[in-house]
């Protein structure tokens, strides 16, 4: 496996085992504004997107209600739904294995700037990375740039790079930006799915992913 210097994470389905929270965050602020409610499948691929763009996704022929529903999401992630949220098993030990061999770690999310600066301090990780960019700061994945401002501004070559993400949109945001992705399964994605985009490898288990990438 590659020495890489920098490992940029996706935080939902990556970090945070936060996917039943966004799917029954979606559904309540559906029904708060009187549209259907999506199939939890539905919204779980939405799942990276910003949310203005997952709104459109999810509600294409309720465009007079979107920010109606964007209102009503943040209202029930933040202050109504309390669906747990827990870090993955070994996050933490495996960021600190990384960060205590040198390696440089950021954050590429679909969050909001504020929602990511809240959990940055609720969960304790903020020291552990350099930097971190969200849906406020660049275009919604899976376009490159989030990606691309944090190899700018870190001055890191792209083949020094690697993407962590559970979704094909991460996954097509890495190869957008011409960086090596890594897959993991505990989020929303199998591994059959994130490989159409061509990982290095797919895991199921920060344990695996530490075997992966700490030196030994």
């Amino acid at each position: 496996m590659t020495a890489y210097k920098l490992v940029i994470f996706d935080w939902d389905g990556t970090i945070m085992d936060s996917v039943p929270k966004i799917v029954n965050c979606m559904r309540q602020a559906a029904l708060t504004c009187g549209v259907v409610a999506p199939s939890d499948e539905a919204t779980k691929n939405i799942i990276g997107l910003s949310l203005e763009h997952a709104v459109a996704s999810l509600f294409p022929e309720h465009s007079t209600v979107h920010t109606d529903l964007i209102v009503a999401y943040k209202h029930q992630y933040k202050f109504v739904d309390v669906t747990p949220t827990p870090l993955f098993t070994d996050v933490v030990d495996t960021l600190t294995a990384l960060k205590n061999q040198g390696v440089l770690l950021a954050v590429a999310t679909g969050k909001s700037r504020a929602g990511l600066e809240r959990l940055l301090d609720e969960t304790q990780l903020r020291d552990y990375f350099v930097a971190t960019r969200t849906s406020d700061d660049a275009l919604s994945k899976p376009a490159p740039d989030m990606l691309l401002q944090l190899l700018v501004e870190l001055n890191i070559r792209h083949v020094d790079a690697l993407m962590i993400g559970d979704t094909k949109i991460d996954m097509a945001m890495a190869k957008a930006a011409n960086i090596d992705r890594l897959g993991v399964t505990m989020g929303v994605h199998n591994a059959q799915q994130l490989s159409e985009f061509t990982p290095i490898a797919t895991v199921d288990s920060y344990q695996q992913l530490r075997t992966l990438l700490v030196n030994r």
